[in-house]
């Protein structure tokens, strides 16, 4: 199977979705779009009718003595199990009803508006002209009377999400930025209904939150963030939201999961949960027994749009941070270190004689970025970050981005089968955007150089390798200054082909070591081989993507 080409950024990372099911953020629930539904009753201001039909249960619970094959427990067992429903343990409550009476003044509605984009009005065509009383001229007025009136402004797209307080103080409501992005107006609705405009602080799209900002002479609630590293696989939760815009709606459950990866973006570390969630519950908050916030509902793993008990919410460890710096200086501040990394394999560990496949492998380093600056170099695996363990490639552009800026930090990496530490000063990950830093590469416009003829391929590892010319540069996009092995072919069912390499790909280096013609690839991968190893290490180039590529040997 061809592995996935791309080297994650330490600020950027692609999305996933199952065969059949999808992934789903879980805001726009867009009561403009649906269909009308008969009310049983009269609903409180501000919650919309509900999209499909409910389908009304009954769930009972049996209390006091048990009863078994029709006979009645004994007199002591019923006391006993009275008991012990009397005086419900920190894992398994007996009634959930306190912790939400005193949690849901907290947590808000959110309806954000939209102007829907106008159609262009241009001028009336005229009619063309036709005999008097002809059928036509009928039809033709018709028409253009209609197309007018499509013309005409749309009215504007409405949406409802969750949120909580913070800070009743000052109003502080955090929500996902997916719930009010591109929003004309954001509106805050109370549990009583009390409908507040908002002002958006801040918002931050990578890890999808967004601080808003209401005032008020209304009394309000607010909740405090708890510790979500604290949170165990099995630990109760409580969620409050709105879903489907029906308002402050409880569910329970437990945390199914954490650490989750569902490729959203670069600092993805999810809790999992069954707790019942669905569109509208965005943005809402998460809470743990102590009432203290531990995750923002953020994404649901649906085939059919509904909660199916796998839910995701943002760590509170993760969002106070952030929270923080969107409160203070309206955007975000995260560290910055400058590399591509990518995820160390069994083979490229065993490649690179590094004990355990952990860490976090640099594919290339930003030049004059903090990395390029600390000495940091494109096949050192980093290890250790600011004395916290990577102990996986996921983990260090978290850490990095929790770092704050301009702090001189140790960096272990291994390098050369041997372990070093390195001094990085750690820079501003927005003022590198800004500055275009990310996208850094050679300049395009420079003229190859080099005039070397053409050569007959060498068969290597299921490839053929040939020297780079300009006529291979002009035809595979090879960038000017690019040195190396370009690939003209790949064999069908190689282990090359297995590991996603194609033609056009160019080997820079073979087992760390540049290579500048066919004959130096196959001279380092025969020497491997001499040296018993299981593999060999290449670099790789992809049209400036850089990539290290593990090729078994056997």
């Amino acid at each position: 199977m061809a592995q996935n080409w791309a080297a994650a950024p330490v600020h950027g990372i692609g999305r996933t979705s199952g065969r059949e099911s999808t992934l789903i953020r879980i805001p726009n629930f867009e009561p403009a779009t649906r269909g009308a539904v008969a009310e049983a009753r009269p609903r409180k201001a501000g919650v919309r009718p509900l999209v499909a039909a409910i389908v009304w249960g009954m769930t009972s619970v049996m209390a006091g003595g048990a009863v078994m094959g029709g006979i009645a427990a004994a007199p002591a067992q019923a006391q006993a199990a009275q008991a012990q429903a009397a005086t419900p343990n920190r894992n398994a409550p007996g009634s959930f009803a306190d912790l939400a009476e005193k949690l849901l003044p907290a947590v808000v509605n959110i309806s954000t508006s939209q102007n829907a984009p106008q159609r262009p009005q241009g001028q009336r065509p005229e009619i063309p002209q036709f005999p008097p009383g002809s059928p036509f001229e009928d039809f033709f007025k018709d028409f253009f009377d209609r197309q007018q009136q499509q013309d005409q402004p749309q009215r504007k797209a409405t949406s409802l999400g969750s949120g909580f307080i913070i800070d009743a103080k000052n109003g502080y409501v955090v929500t996902n930025n997916h719930v009010v992005q591109d929003a004309d107006e954001i509106t805050v609705i109370l549990q009583d209904d009390t409908n507040i405009k908002a002002e958006l602080v801040g918002k931050d799209s990578k890890t999808d939150l967004a601080l808003l900002k209401i005032k008020t002479s209304h009394p309000l609630v607010a909740v405090p963030f708890g510790d979500s590293d604290a949170m165990r696989v099995g630990d109760w939760v409580l969620a409050i939201g709105n879903p489907f815009g029906l308002g402050g709606s409880v569910t329970a459950g437990i945390i199914s999961a954490r650490q989750r990866n569902i490729d959203a973006g670069p600092y993805d570390d999810f809790l999992q949960t069954d707790a019942s969630i669905n569109r509208g519950n965005s943005g809402g908050p998460m809470f743990n027994l102590n009432g203290e916030v531990i995750g923002i509902n953020t994404a649901i793993f649906s085939p059919s749009g509904g909660s199916v008990g796998i839910g995701f919410a943002i760590p509170s460890n993760l969002a106070k941070q952030v929270v923080a710096q969107l409160k203070d200086y309206g955007k975000t501040r995260r560290g910055w270190l400058g590399v591509r990394i990518q995820a160390v394999t069994p083979e490229i560990a065993e490649s690179l004689g590094l004990p355990g496949h952990k860490g976090a492998l640099v594919a290339s380093v930003t030049p004059d970025g903090p990395a390029a600056k600390g000495g940091i170099q494109a096949g050192d695996v980093v290890t250790k970050f600011d004395g916290r363990e990577i102990d996986e490639m996921r983990r260090l552009p978290r850490v990095v981005a929790e770092t704050s800026i301009d702090k001189a930090v140790p960096v272990e990496v291994w390098r050369k089968g041997k372990s070093q530490t390195v001094q990085v000063k750690v820079g501003e990950l927005e003022a590198a955007e800004e500055q275009g830093l990310l996208a850094a590469g050679p300049d395009e416009k420079q003229q190859p150089k080099d005039k070397a003829p053409a050569q007959k391929p060498t068969e290597s590892l299921g490839m053929k390798l040939t020297a780079i010319t300009p006529e291979l540069r002009q035809q595979y996009e090879i960038k000017p200054d690019m040195k190396g092995v370009v690939i003209t072919d790949v064999v069908s069912n190689s282990t090359a082909a297995e590991k996603g390499l194609r033609a056009g790909d160019v080997i820079i280096e073979v087992g760390q070591e540049e290579v500048r013609k066919p004959e130096d690839v196959t001279a380092k991968v025969q020497k491997a081989k001499e040296q018993s190893k299981k593999s060999v290490l290449l670099l790789v180039d992809r049209k400036g993507d850089l990539r290290f590529v593990a090729i078994p040997l056997s």
